[in-house]
């Protein structure tokens, strides 16, 4: 049971100072203007007061009598930026600061069969708007000024008792707009809630429908709930109720993949995978490799004499995982961040306290600057093992690894070496234009300062092993490129 504060009212000192001034100024003018006007406070910001839940919304939705016309002289005598963008739909915009308000007239929709878009109708009847919301605990007015709530659909029971519960006809909730289904599982894992039985038997009979959903509206869905507190159990819901089939269908596939064969291994590769997304911070791409890293093993699992093997499975999710975020339309650099994570997510684990400073600067180099924390943070999400002597092990090589790291870096920048000498120097040096004769001279240079036997600022040396390296590897025989011209040589 959860602890919910009093069915009839409750204090707004709840709420953020600069939340009730503000609530309290608009419905002083709206009063001044309609005073027969009503004015409620809706949406999570009310479920998350009522249940004594951190309130980090800048965002304020507030349900009126008021038709838009009022709505909008209201905000602007309380001092908004008024924006009517949303006023064919009775919704008025305003801008207070950091605040950001919306204040939407009272209306009833009808959904027309085939299309998320309601007709609405403007109403002056508080509980004709709340049955259009999607679930009980959201369907929740309060008064600003006076604290009074208005539930008349159970959301108050509801949030004692940990339910998710469709307003109404749960069937006809999810017809109107599939995404429900996503945010029913967001709500059940991000507030560790139950889902009603019968909510829970009409998300399953309408998850074909998440297929009619852009995939821009179920990524956004995804991405909240892999960045909220418990992702495992919305992970989970999502493959039990068979909407993963329709938004995230490699996941399941998951399902009954052992790690390993033989007495005491019992554990598969989707229990894994959620131990490793619950134990990572929650930045979107670390969670969405948590959740991929290991999406390749059914396509890659081989047995041998009783031994499974997953050779390959790292850059094949590298693959997998692109596409998959390909699909929902993410962003290029998430996509390739998540997808360079996936494919050296055994890297780091590979360290076993040999590795020459050489070889710490290459992994650095390998991976980005801009990556390793990241990186560190899945390899030690990803030792999940049973046995306790391997996953301290591992756990100690990868804190032994991070700390090279940040010895090495405290002496150097490493993400910036380079060769002493960069192609105009070498021009200069050899009097020749631009063309593949470069490269070999530029890589060999690289390498000795990665091997610590060349400095990045000890140009002279660089020329005598430059001019070597040209002899040697008969570089000019090497042609220019067409047109190249030598760089200009240096005035002594």
């Amino acid at each position: 049971m959860n602890s919910v504060k009093s069915a009839s009212t409750i204090s707004v000192a709840g709420l953020p100072a600069d939340v009730q001034r503000l609530s309290a100024t608009i419905a002083e003018q709206l009063a001044r203007i309609e005073p027969d006007a009503e004015l409620f406070l809706v949406g999570g910001i009310v479920r998350d007061l009522l249940l004594e839940a951190p309130l980090g919304l800048r965002d304020l939705d507030f349900a009126t009598s008021a038709l838009p016309a009022v709505t909008s002289c209201a905000l602007n005598a309380a001092g908004g930026k008024v924006y009517r963008i949303g006023e064919k739909f009775g919704t008025i915009g305003g801008i207070f600061g950091k605040l950001q308000v919306e204040v939407t007239t009272y209306r009833a929709e009808a959904y027309q069969s085939g299309s998320r878009k309601p007709a609405v109708a403007f109403g002056r009847n508080l509980t004709d708007d709340l049955a259009r919301r999607d679930f009980t605990i959201n369907a929740l007015a309060l008064e600003p000024r006076t604290g009074r709530i208005t539930d008349p659909f159970g959301g108050l029971a509801d949030l004692s008792n940990g339910l998710v519960r469709a307003v109404g006809d749960p069937g006809a909730r999810f017809k109107e707009d599939p995404l429900r289904l996503l945010r029913a599982v967001r709500f059940a894992s991000r507030l560790w809630f139950d889902l009603d039985p019968q909510t829970a038997a009409a998300i399953s009979a309408a998850a074909p429908a998440l297929a009619t959903i852009s995939r821009e509206r179920v990524r956004d869905e995804l991405e909240k709930l892999l960045l909220g507190p418990s992702p495992s159990r919305g992970i989970r819901l999502l493959c039990e109720l068979g909407l993963a089939d329709f938004s995230l269908p490699d996941v399941p596939k998951l399902r009954g993949m052992a790690n390993e064969l033989g007495a005491g291994h019992h554990k598969d590769v989707f229990s894994h995978t959620l131990q490793v997304l619950d134990r990572t911070p929650p930045r979107l791409a670390l969670r969405w490799a948590a959740l991929l890293h290991d999406i390749a093993k059914p396509t890659t699992k081989h047995v041998e004499n009783g031994k499974v093997s997953f050779h390959g499975h790292d850059h094949k999710g590298e693959r997998m995982a692109r596409r998959i975020l390909g699909e929902l339309h993410e962003p290029s650099e998430l996509i390739e961040r998540v997808g360079r994570l996936v494919g050296l997510h055994l890297r780091a684990n590979a360290y076993a306290g040999v590795w020459t400073d050489s070889a710490v600067r290459r992994f650095v180099l390998e991976v980005g600057d801009e990556l390793i924390e990241d990186l560190l943070a899945l390899s030690r999400a990803d030792v999940t093992t049973g046995r306790v002597e391997r996953r301290q092990a591992i756990a100690h090589s990868v804190a032994e690894l991070e700390k090279r790291i940040l010895e090495l870096r405290a002496q150097e920048d490493i993400a910036r070496i380079a060769s002493p000498l960069d192609g105009s120097a070498l021009m200069q040096l050899f009097e020749r234009g631009p063309g593949p004769w470069i490269q070999p001279i530029k890589d060999h240079l690289r390498e000795l300062v990665i091997e610590g036997e060349l400095h990045a600022d000890d140009r002279q040396q660089a020329m005598d092993i430059a001019r070597r390296v040209y002899t040697e590897l008969q570089l000019d025989r090497v042609p220019e490129r067409r047109g190249g011209k030598a760089a200009p040589l240096a005035r002594e």
